[in-house]
């Protein structure tokens, strides 16, 4: 199996989706806890618990974080995965009972499928009956719905999904990283510098946002109605020990991978986030390599989100092979 970010100890991850509105939850699990932080960098984002992540709030330890689709709607299967985690008594002591840390984040998937239907508690708690340590990549849970390239219009954008990646320093600590890129800008390969997927020129050949951007190709018809309707969510994991200040910073650098492979990135339309999940098993090697290594990790697994990713009629697909990979809205 390829490197996923559960090579990290301690660490799960699961999928479920409606396959026919097209919508999905990605859960990634800490059941024995994991001190949490994030990086919100988009224009748009939709949270939940995020706030408990900044380093002066009390709470440090985080149980899972929910990746859904449905935009606003699809916090909602927050709910589940909190249900999940409070029937087996994990969750922050209360003095009362434990009550279970997930924080969450929405990508807008509402053009295609079916608006009317989105991730809801029910699929947040089968997302973690299905976690476990081999994760499925493409078209699966919150990336079900998942698209980029988005500059002129879901017609002309590509299909991405879900992507995952690791590696192990040599002194033993591992970085792992999950993604699901639903990116208004295009993704690149960042070592080649090649187009993997964006936006399609008329005749389905990738058009290259920023060109357009620069007035090089077809009028753009991006309007104020598209913010909000993208993002690249991401959750990078470590089983070294930090505080949360420290993991705040490695999110701030793993951040910089979306600004490697996706161009153009951070806009008024995206939402883009990046948790960090540090389990604590082993010493840091410190901030600096952790967070410059996570940037690495991270951006193979953007570019696996859309290397990965299939035509939604289930047949493996080649990214550049045109716009048959996303039907019309």
């Amino acid at each position: 199996m390829s490197p996923s970010i559960t090579d990290v100890p301690g660490v799960l991850a699961g999928h479920a989706q409606d396959d026919t509105a097209l919508t999905g939850c990605t859960v990634v699990l800490t059941p024995e806890g994991a001190v949490g932080a994030v990086d919100v960098r988009g224009g748009a984002p939709g949270t939940r618990e995020t706030d408990l992540l900044s380093p002066v709030a009390t709470v440090d330890v985080v149980h899972a974080v929910a990746l859904c689709g449905g935009s606003a709607f699809g916090l909602a299967a927050a709910t589940g995965v909190v249900q999940w985690l409070a029937e087996r008594g994990i969750g922050f002591p209360t003095g009362v009972r434990p009550v279970p840390i997930v924080p969450a984040a929405v990508i807008f998937d509402l053009a295609l499928g079916r608006a009317d239907r989105f991730a809801d508690a029910a699929m947040g708690y089968a997302a973690c009956e299905a976690a476990s340590a081999n994760v499925r990549e493409g078209c699966v849970g919150a990336g079900i719905g998942a698209t980029v390239g988005k500059m002129r219009g879901m017609q002309y954008a590509t299909k991405s999904g879900i992507g995952t990646w690791s590696e192990r320093l040599t002194d033993g600590t591992t970085v792992g990283a999950l993604v699901v890129c639903n990116a208004f800008g295009d993704v690149y390969d960042e070592r080649s510098g090649r187009l993997l997927a964006g936006v399609r020129a008329d005749n389905g050949a990738l058009a290259d946002a920023m060109a357009l951007l620069r007035g090089a190709g077809p009028a753009s018809p991006w309007t104020a109605s598209s913010e909000g309707q993208n993002t690249t969510l991401a959750v990078v994991a470590i089983d070294a020990r930090l505080t949360k200040a420290e993991a705040t910073k490695v999110a701030q650098m793993a951040q910089d991978a979306l600004a490697r492979t996706i161009r153009p990135v951070h806009t008024p339309f995206d939402g883009d986030t990046v948790f960090v999940l540090a389990t604590g098993r082993r010493a840091s090697p410190g901030v600096l390599p952790l967070g410059a290594i996570a940037a690495d990790v991270l951006a193979r697994a953007i570019e696996r989100s859309v290397t990965q990713a299939w035509s939604l009629g289930g047949v493996p697909g080649n990214v550049e092979r045109g716009n048959e990979n996303v039907p019309d809205p």
